[in-house]
């Protein structure tokens, strides 16, 4: 069960299915209870028409034995203000819920009205029907006059037996005054058959159709979401056979319907893209490592055993200078692999100025001005309060300006110039150089790993091109970017740009 759960599938199915189920009940029971309400609501008017009528002819004077109580064979009840029952229907054997139990009616002989009666009712000096009772009875406000029928209608369920027939009947009690000046309640009933009949009935189809009604909309949902989850199923199946044979180059399925798992599609084929990539460039760079490591290796292998053979041979500075080589391009390497492995930078303050100025250090042709550090000599000139300060790795960003200093010396007829500026919320610095510049279609090229624009350069002297790579990471790294443009003196200028540090506010100010 918990596997079959565990199917997107199955519990859309699952799901929709309750939903409908909970709004079918919801809406069966507030169709239940209406009809009730209704059909209850019609046979309490049915009844107290019934009740009305016979109120009708007690209010003009018909006789008990003269009333008609038998018609469509209802109960009917007649009870004076003394709960005695004065007429009933002629076949009722039993009944309930109208507050009297009697079926036997027991009629009192009606006195003949006389004038001292008259008197009687037009002087008002009888406490009983007079104006006095107002005090001691709570419905005063409801007292009849002779030959007037209440307007206010009491309804009560119940039951009665009428020549051996039960049923259940909606009971209306109807005051009525005779002429005469007999306070009655007549009670009629009007039968509930058919409102049990009709709920029923209703209850019986929606115990039948809500169950097929389920499975309808369960089957209708599966198919759907079935139809709807068969691309995910087949991007599912191309991901498992791409994992297996580890070719990146394969790409998912995009179905047509231009929806979210269309885009699930799309976005998956492009971090597949991505992921080929990465995976070709790691394997260019494994590969170009491999290269560039060979050449130190073996020219040192060759001089160290023509040394074994002659030491008389033994090219010392050679050897120094190899060995020199392989130590930088090791610690290249390293830094890229700590790099591309998301090496987050220190958080320290660094004064660029005063970096530029210890990268420049003993550096043949290379000047250096910048904001805040006076004639820009000295060690401290840059501590100033124009200082351009950056936060970052002091060390990292030091293997930035030495990089460009490297490769601004390496291309420069006879001047480098290190400029250290604020441009709003950024630091800028700007290496420039004399010589040849870059060509505008090979200054992204250039940033690349193992990218030497000259090949007839040799390597000791164009090293391994790694520099501006390394250089242009850790730019990225710091928040910032690494450009080259064409500088005033016609060479190349690389622009290294970086969001400046926070100033921060001494506690207590």
């Amino acid at each position: 069960m918990s596997r079959l759960l565990g199917s997107v599938r199955a519990r859309a199915t699952l799901g929709a299915t309750l939903v409908v189920a909970v709004a079918l009940v919801a809406a069966g029971t507030a169709v239940l209870l209406s009809l009730r309400s209704n059909l209850l609501g019609e046979a309490g008017t049915q009844a107290e028409r019934s009740a009305r009528e016979v109120a009708a002819e007690l209010s003009v004077g018909t006789r008990y034995t003269e009333l008609s109580l038998d018609v469509d064979d209802r109960p009917v009840q007649i009870v004076d203000d003394e709960g005695t029952l004065v007429a009933a229907s002629e076949d009722l054997e039993r009944i309930s819920g109208t507050g009297v139990d009697a079926v036997q009616p027991q009629p009192q002989p009606t006195p003949t009205p006389t004038g001292d009666a008259d008197d009687d009712d037009d002087g008002g000096d009888d406490g009983g029907e007079g104006g006095d009772s107002d005090d001691d009875d709570d419905d005063a406000g409801d007292a009849l006059e002779p030959g007037e029928i209440g307007e206010r209608t009491t309804v009560s369920d119940g039951s009665a037996t009428i020549d051996g027939d039960t049923e259940d009947y909606r009971f209306a009690a109807v005051p009525v005054e005779t002429r005469d000046g007999d306070q009655l309640t007549v009670y009629a009933g009007a039968p509930l058959s058919a409102e049990h009949g009709a709920v029923n009935t209703a209850l019986t189809v929606m115990l039948i159709g809500f169950p097929l009604l389920l499975t309808v909309v369960g089957w209708v949902t599966w198919l759907v979401t079935g139809r709807a989850l068969r691309p995910v199923a087949g991007i599912r199946r191309e991901m498992a056979a791409i994992t297996a044979s580890e070719d990146l180059a394969r790409r998912v399925p995009v179905p047509g319907t231009h929806d979210e798992v269309a885009r699930l599609a799309s976005t998956t084929n492009r971090t597949l893209a991505a992921l080929e990539a990465s995976v070709e460039r790691q394997r260019r760079f494994v590969a170009d490592a491999s290269h560039e490591l060979r050449s130190p290796i073996a020219s040192l292998r060759t001089q160290l055993e023509v040394a074994a053979a002659h030491p008389e041979l033994l090219d010392l500075d050679g050897a120094v200078e190899d060995t020199v080589r392989l130590q930088r391009l090791a610690a290249d390497l390293l830094l890229l692999a700590r790099l591309d492995a998301g090496e987050r930078p220190a958080d320290a303050r660094v004064d660029l100025g005063a970096l530029a100025r210890e990268a420049a250090e003993g550096r043949t042709g290379v000047t250096v001005r910048g904001e805040g550090d006076g004639e820009g000599d000295g060690e401290g000139a840059g501590d100033g309060e124009g200082a351009v300060q950056v936060a970052g790795s002091r060390g990292q960003l030091g293997r930035v300006l030495a990089n460009l200093l490297d490769n601004a010396q390496r291309h420069a007829r006879s001047a480098v110039e290190v400029s250290v500026r604020r441009d709003g919320d950024l630091a800028v610095v700007a290496v420039a150089d004399d010589g040849e510049g870059v060509p505008a279609g090979d200054r992204e090229r250039i940033f690349e790993r193992f990218v030497r624009l000259d090949a007839a350069r040799s390597r000791d002297d164009g090293g391994a091109g790694l520099g501006l790579a390394i250089a242009r990471d850790v730019a990225v790294r710091h928040g910032g970017t690494l450009t080259v443009h064409e500088a005033p003196a016609g060479g190349a200028l690389f622009e290294l740009r970086l969001p400046t540090a926070r100033t921060v506010t001494p506690a207590g100010t």
